[in-house]
């Protein structure tokens, strides 16, 4: 059919097709037979086909021999190119540029394992590098690889489908001859392998042939994904696919329903490249014969007298360079390979395909060509269900699950292990047990298990719990569950679900009252510098009243300095409990009082308040409160036996002769209370259990590590592990931990919280109080400079009277120690007829008769005033002789 539109379409070619077939017999060495024959007798100036992969593999050293281009539109398989032999074109859809589409499905849906079902031939194994890798890519495993030969039997391929029933992973890719596919899916159909749950994905090779397979054949692929080429439906395809089947019809009156496929879109187009490049390269010469060819050896057809074609090179650099629109697309070749990369993805139902969405390069996986939404449409899978399978399944046929689980000395509280000899039985128990139970409850489907102890047959443990994880990686456990803490070492090997217990190494150091054995608890309510404040304060106020009060107040007058500086002070100290007794009577005075008895009434409130509460109440503080506390002393310190705590010990600095490993509480507690140790290193649930037995003798510090927490192992890209860790996450998140940590972390009845107590200082110091203490003495210096001022001026003729300055402050300074004899305090102590005498004046200045009142000790109010202004004011009037005056 392409070789008359040729002669249609361009009549004006000089050159003309002529079509020399050569059956390949369906084998390889039928197909070199073949090509030989071509090449040796018919002296062809190119070889369209062979069919399949293998036999074009051969044929392609015929044609490099004798320089005669080979033009599949069959062959996919990439090891074709690897030969890179310039006289082969392969103008079909190399396979490698599937993976990426294949991919791109995969990890749409999910998918984190997957097993290959190929056969075992050139072609099978082809594609298997570059697909693995494309999954790698994405995260995805290929635990297995399931290997069909082209010539298994029924019996073979079923062996084959039941081992894969036994594994875990349920999505499988298939790439094989169309039909070897037929056999597998008929099979797999048989055995139960194609109902809900399973996963199948073909690749084009199969996918692309679908039209030409029987009805049921592709009723028992109901439910495959699979790609296949994508070729643009336009007006000028469907015209062609009409007028084939017209010719079929006609060529074949017999055969009913056939179609066309892409295979057949490719060898048109081939055709249609090849007529084009003779004519470039033949049409304007004559043509002439091979060269170097034995007429009397053409029979023999040995490979090495095969003649060599003078157009060889010029007709392979011709094929280069075609370029035309052809029904499967723009037909291009680049390195001899057709460039087309785009593919539609189909869904096998109901007698056919529909298609669910499209890949390309440009825009990867789409609904829809020329879209952006980037899932497939809904996907009717195996067993007609519409719900996306998870991938994976417990086998039905397979074993159950082998779970680990580590033997403690103790802390039992996490993990228990109880192996009854006599009843061959084990009973595990504790905290991570029953997180793990509750875990399996939350997933949506059965998980069957057994715990196996990691122990020697003598029932103690088998080793660290590094080598109880490598066992998952072995194989000999499937999963490891108990307090397993997740750590990046172990991770290079095994993978963790998300952690279920808090993170973090901690450390248990002893508690201590303070309070009790401090016999200047009194003094603790304050830091030193508040007293000294304090001390401060109290004189400085007291100095200033009484310079304010001195020259006019005789309560702040003393007989002596000594007597003087004495009263002084017990003013000051008295007014700590308000127990003074002198009179103030300056306005200046009372101002600086009424500030230091607020300031003292604050003081006494807070003093008060923080001493009783260091009497009543216990001040429990740890005896360090860091590691590098105890590495600075060269302390004891301890840790759990095969813990990995020990490695970080080491590494902050503590020497092996100071580190102590212990397996129970009770030997921990012990070692504590002979002194064999000064503080317990280890993960925070440890030390939770710890301390819920002994809460009163012991507290928490740190974390002084930062871990990741407990977690489940399991194998590296287990398809178990993002339900596990989904459900990990729903426990965690709800009451369901809080009541299995209530239930095995329970504290004693009598135990406190004391896991944080309160280690810093609760001492008060002179920022606290500091805005108080600023403001008596800013007062009390203000008071001081009025005073001076006014009693500066009031004397100002003293002063004016002296000659030098030293000699006019001394006089100021007399002046101020004197009495004020016109002060209302001086003059409240004298009664009518008393004569006053002054230093300037020793006569008498009345003849009266003076008589006491004989009121000793009795008070008399006044009105306040200030001592300047003359005014009466309250004082106490002492006893007195009876003095009789005459004037003789």
């Amino acid at each position: 059919m392409a070789i008359d539109d040729i002669s249609a379409y361009h009549p004006s070619y000089k050159t003309r097709l002529v079509l020399k077939i050569g059956e390949s017999r369906g084998n390889v060495v039928g197909a070199a037979a073949a090509a030989l024959n071509l090449i040796t007798n018919e002296e062809v100036k190119a070889i369209i086909g062979p069919v399949t992969s293998m036999q074009t593999s051969f044929v392609i050293n015929l044609g490099e021999q004798a320089h005669v281009p080979i033009i599949s539109f069959s062959a996919t398989s990439p090891s074709l190119t690897s030969l890179r032999s310039p006289y082969f074109f392969q103008c079909a859809q190399n396979d490698t540029s599937q993976v990426k589409a294949i991919s791109a499905l995969i990890n749409s849906y999910g998918w984190r394992q997957v097993v290959p079902v190929y056969i075992d031939t050139s072609y099978g194994e082809a594609i298997m590098p570059f697909l693995t890798d494309a999954l790698q890519e994405i995260g995805v495993a290929v635990p297995y690889r399931s290997v069909i030969s082209p010539s298994a039997t029924d019996d073979q391929i079923a062996n084959e489908l039941y081992k894969l029933m036994t594994m875990q992973t349920r999505v499988f890719i298939v790439h094989m001859t169309p039909d070897l596919c037929s056999k597998v899916f008929a099979k797999a159909e048989e055995i139960g392998m194609m109902v809900e749950g399973y996963v199948w994905l073909t690749t084009s090779g199969i996918t692309n042939s679908l039209s030409s397979r029987k009805s049921s054949v592709i009723d028992s692929m109901n439910g495959v994904i699979g790609v296949q080429t994508y070729v643009q439906q336009t007006a000028e395809l469907e015209a062609f696919k009409l007028r084939w089947r017209r010719q079929f019809q006609k060529d074949h009156p017999l055969v009913v329903g056939a179609k066309l496929d892409v295979f057949g879109f490719w060898a048109y187009d081939a055709t249609f490249a090849l007529a084009m490049a003779i004519e470039q390269v033949i049409g304007n010469t004559r043509s002439s014969g091979f060269q170097n060819a034995n007429a009397s050896d053409k029979s023999t057809g040995t490979l090495d007298n095969l003649p060599i074609s003078p157009y060889g090179p010029k007709l392979s650099k011709a094929l280069s360079t075609t370029r035309f629109p052809g029904v499967a697309g723009d037909f291009m070749l680049i390195d001899g390979q057709l460039q087309s990369s785009k593919f539609r993805i189909i869904n096998v139902n109901g007698r056919g395909a529909r298609t669910i969405g499209f890949w390309t390069p440009q825009h990867g996986l789409v609904s829809q060509m020329n879209h952006s939404t980037s899932h497939p449409r809904p996907v009717i899978w195996p067993g007609d269900s519409l719900s996306v399978p998870k991938g994976w399944d417990i086998p039905t046929k397979g074993k159950r699950l082998r779970i680990g689980v580590p033997v403690k000395d103790g802390f039992f509280e996490l993990v228990k292990v109880t192996i009854d000899k006599t009843k061959n039985t084990t009973d595990v128990s504790g905290f991570s047990i029953d997180v793990f139970k509750a875990v399996v409850e939350k997933l949506p489907y059965a998980l069957p298990y057994d715990f196996i102890p990691f122990a020697k047959p003598d029932g103690t443990a088998a080793g660290t719990y590094n080598d109880m994880c490598y066992q998952v990686h072995l194989g000999n456990f499937d999963a490891v569950v108990g307090d397993t803490t997740i750590r990046a070492n172990r991770s290079l090997y095994v993978d963790f679900t998300m952690p279920y217990a808090e993170a973090g190494v901690v450390m248990v150091v002893p508690i201590i009252d303070r309070n009790r054995r401090n016999a200047w608890a009194f003094l603790k309510p304050w830091e030193w510098d508040i007293w000294l404040a304090i001390i401060i304060s109290l004189l400085s106020v007291g100095f200033v009243v009484w310079a304010i009060e001195h020259h006019t107040n005789e309560d702040f007058q003393g007989k002596t300095a000594e007597k003087e500086a004495g009263r002084v002070v017990w003013f000051s100290f008295s007014t700590m409990v308000f127990a003074q007794q002198e009179r103030v009577d300056s306005n200046l005075s009372r101002l600086v009082m009424s500030i230091w008895i607020f300031v003292v009434l604050v003081l006494t409130i807070n003093y008060q308040a923080s001493l009783t509460s260091i009497y009543t109440v216990e001040k429990l503080e740890p005896t360090s409160t860091s590691i590098q506390d105890l590495l600075r002393k060269g302390e004891n310190i301890g840790y759990i036996a095969s813990s990995y705590t020990y490695e970080m010990l080491k590494q902050v600095g503590f020497e092996d002769s100071k580190l102590r490993d212990f397996g129970t509480m009770e030997a921990i507690h012990d070692a504590f209370s002979n002194g064999g140790i000064a503080g317990f290193v280890d993960e925070t649930p440890y030390m939770n259990l710890f301390l819920a037995r002994y809460c009163n003798k012991y507290t928490m510090i740190g974390p002084i590590f930062k871990t990741d927490g407990f977690g489940f192992v399991f194998p590296k890209r287990s398809p178990l592990l993002p339900d596990v860790s989904q459900a990990v996450l729903n426990i965690t998140g709800g009451e369901t931990i809080l009541n299995l940590e209530n239930a095995w972390f329970k504290k004693d009845g009598n135990c406190e919280d004391a896991s944080n107590p309160q280690v810093s200082s609760n001492k008060l110091d002179f920022r606290d109080f500091r805005v108080l203490f600023l403001t008596t003495l800013v007062a009390s210096g203000l008071a001081l400079i009025i005073y001076v001022v006014r009693f500066s001026y009031r004397y100002r003729d003293v002063w004016n009277s002296e000659t030098s300055i030293c000699r006019g402050i001394a006089a100021m300074f007399r002046k101020f120690l004197d009495i004020d004899p016109n002060s209302h305090t001086f003059r409240s102590n004298q009664q009518p007829g008393e004569v006053a005498a002054t230093p300037n004046n020793n006569s008498l200045e009345s003849p009266e008769l003076i008589q006491n009142s004989n009121h000793a000790n009795s008070n008399h109010v006044s009105t306040d005033s200030d001592s300047d202004s003359g005014e009466q004011r309250s004082s106490t009037v002492s006893a007195t002789e009876v003095l009789l005056v005459s004037n003789h």
